[in-house]
Protein backbone atom coordinates (compact mmCIF):
# COMPACT_ATOMS: atom_id res chain seq x y z
CA UNK A 1 0.00 0.00 0.00
CA UNK A 2 1.50 3.56 -0.45
CA UNK A 3 0.78 6.23 2.03
CA UNK A 4 -0.35 9.86 0.46
CA UNK A 5 2.41 10.96 2.38
CA UNK A 6 5.24 9.11 0.34
CA UNK A 7 4.34 11.10 -2.59
CA UNK A 8 3.77 14.53 -1.02
CA UNK A 9 5.16 16.97 -3.48
CA UNK A 10 6.65 19.58 -1.17
CA UNK A 11 7.43 17.14 1.33
CA UNK A 12 9.94 15.22 -1.30
CA UNK A 13 11.56 19.04 -1.91
CA UNK A 14 9.58 19.95 -4.94
CA UNK A 15 8.93 23.60 -5.20
CA UNK A 16 5.92 25.04 -4.15
CA UNK A 17 3.66 25.84 -6.88
CA UNK A 18 0.94 29.17 -6.00
CA UNK A 19 -2.00 28.80 -3.20
CA UNK A 20 -4.18 28.49 -5.75
CA UNK A 21 -2.11 25.84 -7.90
CA UNK A 22 -0.99 23.57 -4.91
CA UNK A 23 -4.12 21.93 -3.99
CA UNK A 24 -4.31 21.04 -7.83
CA UNK A 25 -1.49 19.14 -8.08
CA UNK A 26 -1.44 17.76 -4.36
CA UNK A 27 -5.09 16.49 -5.89
CA UNK A 28 -3.23 14.59 -8.63
CA UNK A 29 -1.00 12.85 -6.23
CA UNK A 30 -3.90 11.59 -4.02
CA UNK A 31 -5.66 10.44 -6.96
CA UNK A 32 -3.02 8.57 -8.33
CA UNK A 33 -2.28 6.82 -4.54
CA UNK A 34 -5.82 5.71 -4.21
CA UNK A 35 -6.23 3.99 -7.40
CA UNK A 36 -2.63 2.33 -6.74
CA UNK A 37 -4.46 0.81 -3.69
CA UNK A 38 -7.50 0.37 -5.00
CA UNK A 39 -5.83 -2.10 -7.37
CA UNK A 40 -4.36 -3.53 -4.02
CA UNK A 41 -7.05 -4.40 -2.65
CA UNK A 42 -9.39 -4.79 -5.06
CA UNK A 43 -9.96 -6.09 -8.33
CA UNK A 44 -9.77 -4.69 -11.80
CA UNK A 45 -13.37 -5.10 -12.71
CA UNK A 46 -14.24 -3.70 -9.78
CA UNK A 47 -12.28 -0.03 -10.00
CA UNK A 48 -14.79 2.88 -11.27
CA UNK A 49 -13.56 6.16 -9.07
CA UNK A 50 -17.15 7.06 -9.62
CA UNK A 51 -16.99 9.29 -6.64
CA UNK A 52 -13.70 10.83 -7.88
CA UNK A 53 -14.03 14.61 -10.18
CA UNK A 54 -13.74 13.22 -13.53
CA UNK A 55 -10.84 15.12 -14.63
CA UNK A 56 -8.80 13.22 -11.83
CA UNK A 57 -10.08 9.50 -12.61
CA UNK A 58 -7.20 9.58 -15.37
CA UNK A 59 -4.39 9.43 -12.63
CA UNK A 60 -6.29 6.81 -10.41
CA UNK A 61 -6.26 4.76 -13.63
CA UNK A 62 -2.68 5.73 -13.83
CA UNK A 63 -1.91 4.24 -9.88
CA UNK A 64 -4.06 1.52 -10.61
CA UNK A 65 -1.81 0.36 -13.57
CA UNK A 66 1.00 0.30 -11.87
CA UNK A 67 0.17 -2.00 -9.35
CA UNK A 68 -1.57 -3.99 -11.63
CA UNK A 69 1.58 -4.31 -13.73
CA UNK A 70 3.71 -5.16 -10.52
CA UNK A 71 1.74 -7.83 -9.56
CA UNK A 72 1.47 -9.17 -12.93
CA UNK A 73 5.39 -8.86 -13.05
CA UNK A 74 6.12 -10.39 -10.06
CA UNK A 75 3.31 -13.14 -10.02
CA UNK A 76 4.76 -13.86 -13.98
CA UNK A 77 0.72 -13.78 -15.12
CA UNK A 78 2.06 -12.02 -18.34
CA UNK A 79 -0.37 -9.31 -17.68
CA UNK A 80 -3.69 -10.28 -16.64
CA UNK A 81 -4.76 -8.11 -14.42
CA UNK A 82 -3.40 -5.01 -16.86
CA UNK A 83 -5.23 -6.38 -19.14
CA UNK A 84 -8.65 -6.69 -17.33
CA UNK A 85 -8.12 -3.05 -16.11
CA UNK A 86 -7.58 -1.63 -19.38
CA UNK A 87 -10.75 -3.75 -20.75
CA UNK A 88 -13.23 -2.91 -18.11
CA UNK A 89 -11.84 0.77 -18.04
CA UNK A 90 -14.07 0.85 -21.50
CA UNK A 91 -10.30 1.03 -23.01
CA UNK A 92 -11.06 5.08 -21.88
CA UNK A 93 -7.77 5.65 -19.77
CA UNK A 94 -5.62 3.60 -22.25
CA UNK A 95 -2.76 6.21 -22.66
CA UNK A 96 -2.74 6.41 -18.56
CA UNK A 97 -3.01 2.73 -18.01
CA UNK A 98 0.16 2.67 -20.38
CA UNK A 99 1.79 5.30 -18.51
CA UNK A 100 1.03 3.87 -15.45
CA UNK A 101 2.62 0.55 -15.97
CA UNK A 102 5.43 2.21 -17.00
CA UNK A 103 6.24 3.75 -13.30
CA UNK A 104 5.89 -0.41 -12.22
CA UNK A 105 8.73 -1.12 -14.84
CA UNK A 106 10.86 1.58 -13.51
CA UNK A 107 10.37 0.32 -9.73
CA UNK A 108 11.37 -3.32 -10.93
CA UNK A 109 14.19 -2.07 -13.09
CA UNK A 110 12.83 -4.10 -15.61
CA UNK A 111 12.72 -2.88 -19.45
CA UNK A 112 9.13 -2.11 -20.88
CA UNK A 113 6.91 -5.24 -22.23
CA UNK A 114 9.57 -7.84 -20.66
CA UNK A 115 7.60 -10.52 -19.45
CA UNK A 116 4.08 -8.97 -20.26
CA UNK A 117 1.81 -8.26 -22.68
CA UNK A 118 1.47 -5.04 -24.95
CA UNK A 119 -2.25 -3.97 -25.33
CA UNK A 120 -2.01 -1.60 -28.70
CA UNK A 121 0.51 -1.07 -31.48
CA UNK A 122 2.31 2.05 -30.85
CA UNK A 123 0.89 3.52 -27.69
CA UNK A 124 2.60 0.79 -25.58
CA UNK A 125 5.65 2.87 -25.99
CA UNK A 126 3.90 5.26 -23.09
CA UNK A 127 5.23 3.06 -20.85
CA UNK A 128 8.80 4.56 -21.70
CA UNK A 129 7.08 8.23 -20.95
CA UNK A 130 5.57 6.90 -17.22
CA UNK A 131 9.20 5.46 -16.36
CA UNK A 132 11.18 8.91 -17.24
CA UNK A 133 8.44 10.28 -14.96
CA UNK A 134 8.87 7.88 -12.04
CA UNK A 135 12.55 8.62 -12.19
CA UNK A 136 12.63 11.72 -12.22
CA UNK A 137 10.24 11.91 -9.67
CA UNK A 138 11.98 9.90 -6.87
CA UNK A 139 15.37 11.38 -8.31
CA UNK A 140 14.75 14.22 -9.39
CA UNK A 141 18.26 16.42 -8.12
CA UNK A 142 19.86 13.56 -10.22
CA UNK A 143 17.89 13.64 -13.04
CA UNK A 144 17.04 18.32 -13.07
CA UNK A 145 20.12 18.65 -11.68
CA UNK A 146 22.74 16.30 -13.07
CA UNK A 147 21.19 15.06 -15.80
CA UNK A 148 21.56 11.65 -15.09
CA UNK A 149 19.30 8.79 -16.26
CA UNK A 150 21.41 6.06 -17.51
CA UNK A 151 18.34 3.07 -17.51
CA UNK A 152 17.19 4.12 -21.02
CA UNK A 153 19.20 3.83 -24.34
CA UNK A 154 18.41 4.06 -27.94
CA UNK A 155 15.74 5.09 -29.46
CA UNK A 156 13.28 5.15 -26.30
CA UNK A 157 15.21 8.45 -24.84
CA UNK A 158 12.90 10.64 -26.37
CA UNK A 159 10.55 9.04 -25.33
CA UNK A 160 11.48 8.70 -22.02
CA UNK A 161 12.13 12.30 -21.56
CA UNK A 162 9.06 13.62 -22.67
CA UNK A 163 8.09 11.90 -19.39
CA UNK A 164 10.86 13.68 -17.28
CA UNK A 165 9.19 17.22 -18.58
CA UNK A 166 6.17 16.17 -17.44
CA UNK A 167 7.42 15.28 -13.88
CA UNK A 168 9.20 18.84 -14.04
CA UNK A 169 5.87 20.47 -14.28
CA UNK A 170 4.82 19.12 -10.81
CA UNK A 171 8.91 19.52 -9.79
CA UNK A 172 8.60 23.51 -10.53
CA UNK A 173 5.22 23.96 -8.89
CA UNK A 174 4.10 24.38 -12.82
CA UNK A 175 6.31 27.90 -12.52
CA UNK A 176 6.97 28.75 -16.07
CA UNK A 177 10.15 30.77 -15.39
CA UNK A 178 11.52 28.05 -13.26
CA UNK A 179 10.37 25.12 -15.81
CA UNK A 180 12.54 27.18 -18.48
CA UNK A 181 15.54 27.40 -16.28
CA UNK A 182 15.71 23.64 -15.56
CA UNK A 183 14.90 22.61 -19.36
CA UNK A 184 17.61 25.58 -20.40
CA UNK A 185 19.96 23.70 -18.00
CA UNK A 186 19.76 20.51 -20.43
CA UNK A 187 21.85 19.32 -23.21
CA UNK A 188 20.35 21.22 -26.45
CA UNK A 189 18.92 17.72 -27.43
CA UNK A 190 17.19 17.07 -24.34
CA UNK A 191 14.93 20.34 -24.62
CA UNK A 192 12.33 19.57 -27.19
CA UNK A 193 10.98 16.65 -25.82
CA UNK A 194 11.06 17.61 -21.87
CA UNK A 195 8.88 21.08 -23.60
CA UNK A 196 6.46 18.13 -24.77
CA UNK A 197 6.25 16.53 -21.21
CA UNK A 198 5.50 20.29 -19.96
CA UNK A 199 3.01 20.79 -22.43
CA UNK A 200 1.08 17.34 -21.98
CA UNK A 201 1.42 17.66 -18.22
CA UNK A 202 -0.24 21.06 -18.40
CA UNK A 203 -3.00 20.16 -20.95
CA UNK A 204 -3.89 17.19 -18.73
CA UNK A 205 -3.18 18.72 -15.42
CA UNK A 206 -5.79 22.39 -16.54
CA UNK A 207 -4.16 23.51 -13.11
CA UNK A 208 -2.75 26.87 -14.54
CA UNK A 209 -4.97 29.84 -15.94
CA UNK A 210 -4.46 31.56 -18.81
CA UNK A 211 -2.11 34.51 -18.00
CA UNK A 212 0.56 31.74 -16.41
CA UNK A 213 -0.08 29.35 -19.81
CA UNK A 214 0.70 32.49 -22.01
CA UNK A 215 4.04 33.34 -19.62
CA UNK A 216 4.80 29.25 -20.41
CA UNK A 217 4.26 30.47 -24.16
CA UNK A 218 7.12 33.48 -24.17
CA UNK A 219 9.59 31.19 -22.51
CA UNK A 220 9.39 27.94 -24.24
CA UNK A 221 12.29 29.38 -26.19
CA UNK A 222 11.00 28.45 -30.06
CA UNK A 223 9.46 25.11 -28.94
CA UNK A 224 5.76 25.70 -29.22
CA UNK A 225 5.39 22.98 -32.13
CA UNK A 226 6.52 20.57 -29.17
CA UNK A 227 4.64 22.31 -26.22
CA UNK A 228 1.87 21.82 -28.63
CA UNK A 229 1.98 18.33 -29.42
CA UNK A 230 2.33 17.35 -25.79
CA UNK A 231 -1.19 19.31 -25.41
CA UNK A 232 -2.53 17.69 -27.99
CA UNK A 233 -1.55 14.26 -26.39
CA UNK A 234 -3.25 15.68 -23.48
CA UNK A 235 -6.61 16.76 -25.10
CA UNK A 236 -6.97 13.03 -26.97
CA UNK A 237 -6.00 11.29 -23.57
CA UNK A 238 -8.69 13.74 -21.95
CA UNK A 239 -11.21 13.25 -25.20
CA UNK A 240 -11.19 9.55 -25.31
CA UNK A 241 -12.37 8.98 -21.35
CA UNK A 242 -16.12 11.07 -22.38
CA UNK A 243 -15.19 13.86 -20.21
CA UNK A 244 -12.92 17.02 -20.98
CA UNK A 245 -13.26 19.40 -18.15
CA UNK A 246 -13.51 23.27 -18.64
CA UNK A 247 -10.01 23.64 -17.42
CA UNK A 248 -8.28 21.14 -19.87
CA UNK A 249 -10.27 22.59 -22.47
CA UNK A 250 -8.82 26.24 -22.46
CA UNK A 251 -5.50 24.90 -21.16
CA UNK A 252 -5.43 23.13 -24.44
CA UNK A 253 -7.53 26.03 -26.64
CA UNK A 254 -4.01 28.27 -25.08
CA UNK A 255 -1.32 25.85 -25.65
CA UNK A 256 -2.53 24.02 -30.03
CA UNK A 257 -5.19 27.21 -30.99
CA UNK A 258 -7.49 24.68 -31.45
CA UNK A 259 -10.63 23.29 -29.48
CA UNK A 260 -10.16 19.68 -27.68
CA UNK A 261 -11.77 17.51 -30.04
CA UNK A 262 -9.81 18.98 -32.78
CA UNK A 263 -6.64 19.09 -31.30
CA UNK A 264 -7.50 15.53 -30.48
CA UNK A 265 -8.12 14.39 -34.01
CA UNK A 266 -4.53 15.26 -35.19
CA UNK A 267 -3.40 12.78 -33.16
CA UNK A 268 -5.83 10.05 -34.35
CA UNK A 269 -4.90 11.62 -38.06
CA UNK A 270 -1.17 10.95 -36.96
CA UNK A 271 -1.71 7.65 -35.74
CA UNK A 272 -3.62 6.28 -38.71
CA UNK A 273 -0.02 7.29 -40.69
CA UNK A 274 2.37 5.58 -39.15
CA UNK A 275 0.40 2.32 -37.56
CA UNK A 276 1.23 1.18 -40.84
CA UNK A 277 4.82 0.65 -40.34
CA UNK A 278 6.69 -1.58 -38.13
CA UNK A 279 5.99 -1.16 -34.41
CA UNK A 280 9.17 0.20 -32.71
CA UNK A 281 10.22 3.78 -30.88
CA UNK A 282 10.62 5.23 -34.09
CA UNK A 283 7.33 4.60 -34.95
CA UNK A 284 6.26 6.42 -31.49
CA UNK A 285 8.33 9.46 -32.78
CA UNK A 286 6.65 9.62 -36.26
CA UNK A 287 3.58 9.65 -34.16
CA UNK A 288 4.73 12.44 -32.52
CA UNK A 289 5.84 14.08 -35.69
CA UNK A 290 3.04 13.48 -37.47
CA UNK A 291 1.05 15.43 -34.41
CA UNK A 292 3.14 18.73 -34.55
CA UNK A 293 2.58 18.75 -38.71
CA UNK A 294 -0.56 19.33 -38.03
CA UNK A 295 -0.65 21.34 -35.41
CA UNK A 296 1.79 23.40 -37.92
CA UNK A 297 -0.69 23.26 -40.59
CA UNK A 298 -3.52 24.57 -38.18
CA UNK A 299 -1.42 27.42 -36.85
CA UNK A 300 0.33 28.28 -40.17
CA UNK A 301 3.44 28.15 -37.90
CA UNK A 302 6.85 26.25 -39.06
CA UNK A 303 8.16 23.30 -37.02
CA UNK A 304 11.50 23.29 -35.22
Amino acid sequence: MLDPGDLDLVGRGFFPASPAVQPKLDAVVRSFVTGYNAMITGRPGELTFSGMSPGLRGFAFEGAAMSAALLDLITLTGGRRLARLHLHSGRRYVHLIHVGAGWAFARLHVSPWTAIRAHQPVLRWLAWDGWGFHQAFFRPEAVFAGHVERSATGAVLSIRDQGVGRALWFYTGAAPARIAEVIGGFPKDRRADLWAGIGLAAGYTGAQPADVLDQLLQVCDGYHDHLAQGAAFAAKAHHVSGVVPPEVGTSVKLLTGAETEVAASWTDAALAVVKTGTDSPRTYERWRAETRHAWSLHSGGEER
